[in-house]
């Protein structure tokens, strides 16, 4: 196939496009990820990754509750709006008011207790700090999510890329230069201080064309996007800042139940994980939600589903397969000494797959604003994922929380199956 063919073919295929730049970015990313974890395990070895893992669940209930959760409205009305500036500018009005009010309680919340939340995450007051320096970096992160809707709803996929890189290469150069210099604590505080870089980068970056959406005098909150934007703010408090708190008991249930050790295996694992699931994250944002949010007819949705599920999981099926056939290699250049995680690679990566096929249809719950099937099935699947692992890791130890997010994800999958296929079966009546 010539080149020329290979270009137009690739033009015609958004989600290719997208995913194709993505790919890019992500290799990039774990190339970068592999450095840095591998350096992390040798100077702070299992235990001091155990509590980088609190501090990562803590910034991203802070993600959540911050912006109160507006993020996925902000994709779906930019994305929609897009041609109506003035509903375009009440929109972002009304969630710059969100994240005000979000901002305020939970800097207030982290700045007034922050010895009890060290204590909660570390079983020590000594980092009561970083937890103070979060209190006020809290405002940054509000920001990022609502700059990083607008990005997503535009679609502007090779400035996502270009955000994703800079803001993860200056973040990675932080770290470094903290750990190198700080030891455990100057992880804590990089990894605290991160989402400041962030958002100077989406500015400098995406300045000019935040600049011709948003004015920024006169908010005030409108009535019909403060309604429609609860509904975001509920699926998110109910999904991020849950399955953050549960991640958070849990690994506190296995430094307790075994040792910090095999919290910290888990947490590598973890993280593991979601450096290749966030090659997903960037195309439900890109390109799910804004096409799902145009499909109200049963076929259309099923036809696009299946057009994805083409597309998607077979490359995403490779790459884990790959990951798997090599994972000692991964852990010996990775995560040197953590020969103990090899047993936990096949049920993070089979129960990953499932995930990757059960979200892309449980977007269309965001795409369409479906609260009570969103809540209702996050609700079931987080406490399904915690009360199994409580039962496994008593049989398994370590391995029986992610034989849990197996089984949890097998669960969820058809459990989100019947919900969408109610829905269209009550719409075409």
């Amino acid at each position: 196939m010539s080149s020329k063919k290979i270009t137009s073919f690739f033009r015609k295929h958004t989600l290719l496009k997208i995913t194709s730049l993505n790919s890019l970015v992500i290799g990039i990313r774990l190339i970068v990820s592999v450095f840095i974890q591998n350096l992390l395990a040798e100077t702070i070895g299992a235990a001091g990754l155990a509590k980088v893992g609190q501090i990562r669940n803590l910034l991203g209930m802070l993600t959540s509750v911050s912006s109160l959760g507006v993020f996925n409205g902000v994709v779906k009305y930019t994305s929609q709006l897009k041609e109506d500036k003035s509903q375009l500018q009440r929109m972002f009005s009304t969630a710059f008011v969100f994240i005000g009010i979000g901002s305020f309680c939970s800097a207030l919340v982290l700045f007034v207790f922050s010895e009890s939340i060290s204590k909660y995450l570390f079983n020590s007051i000594i980092y009561a700090y970083v937890i103070k320096i979060m209190a006020f970096i809290v405002p940054a992160i509000a920001m990022n999510r609502v700059f990083s809707g607008v990005l997503n709803g535009l679609t502007a996929y090779k400035k996502y890329a270009k955000i994703e890189l800079l803001s993860y290469g200056l973040s990675s150069l932080l770290l470094v230069s903290c750990l190198l210099e700080f030891n455990l604590e100057g992880v804590l505080v990089a990894i605290a201080i991160t989402p400041v870089l962030q958002l100077l980068v989406i500015v400098m970056v995406f300045g000019k064309t935040l600049k011709s959406y948003m004015r920024y005098q006169g908010l005030k909150l409108n009535k019909q996007f403060a309604k429609a934007l609860l509904v975001f703010t509920v699926m998110s408090l109910v999904s991020t800042v849950l399955l953050n708190y549960v991640e958070i008991d849990l690994r506190s249930q296995i430094s307790s139940k075994i040792n910090e050790e095999e919290a910290g295996y888990w947490t590598a694992m973890l993280f593991l994980s979601k450096n290749y699931m966030v090659f997903s994250s960037g195309l439900f944002t890109l390109y799910v939600i804004p096409q799902f949010s145009s499909i109200f007819e049963g076929g259309a949705f099923k036809n696009k589903v299946l057009y994805i599920y083409k597309t998607l999981l077979p490359l995403f099926g490779v790459g884990m397969l790959l990951i798997f056939l090599f994972r000692d290699f991964i852990i010996n250049m990775v995560y040197p000494g953590f020969e103990p995680m090899e047993t936990l690679f096949k049920w993070q990566l089979l129960g990953d797959f499932i995930k990757l096929a059960a979200l892309v249809l449980a977007h269309q719950f965001l795409a369409k604003k479906m609260l009570v099937s969103y809540v209702i099935t996050e609700l079931m699947s987080l406490s399904l994922f915690y009360f199994l692992s409580m039962f496994l890791v008593d049989v398994y130890g370590t391995e029986g929380v992610v034989m849990a997010h197996f089984f949890r994800y097998v669960a969820y999958f058809f459990i989100v199956l019947l919900a969408i296929w109610y829905y269209f079966k009550r719409q075409k009546n």
